[in-house]
């Protein structure tokens, strides 16, 4: 069985051709500041409408995670155990990820630095994220 695919729509489309141009795009409220993902028509903080896109500078810190050891989909069986990362962006904005080199989570903990790593599957441009490396 194939990668699922996502479903782009006009709403969320800056954010996939940003990560085929190597970049991690969210919204941008111009009214109250706010950061977000995933793509909404209205800004979640003051509801304002015709958000912004912004890239973000690929920096992030692990807020939580959990890991997969049995395949729900066919897609999955030969990638277990993995995790599942909840990262935010030291923009604002959350998102749900894989961490590259976590070895299925035993090498994360809350308040890890990680870094964008852009990886495709299929064609679809996925933001996923490495540790950085200890200063």
């Amino acid at each position: 069985m194939s990668f699922p695919e996502p479903d782009i729509t006009p709403l969320n489309e800056p954010y996939w051709s940003g990560l085929k141009d190597g970049r991690l795009m969210f919204q941008h409220c111009e009214g109250c500041g706010h950061n977000w993902l995933p793509a909404r028509e209205a800004c979640p903080s003051c509801l304002a409408p015709r958000p912004t896109w912004q890239a973000s500078a690929g920096w992030a810190t692990v807020v939580s995670w959990v890991v997969y050891h049995t395949a729900y989909s066919d897609a999955f069986k030969d990638r277990v155990p993995y995790d599942v990362t909840c990262v935010a962006l030291d923009e604002g904005p959350r998102l749900l990820t894989n961490v590259i080199g976590s070895e299925a989570g035993r090498k994360l903990c809350i308040g890890s630095r990680v870094t964008l790593a852009i990886q495709y599957e299929g064609e679809t441009a996925l933001a996923r994220f490495r540790l950085a490396e200890p200063a």
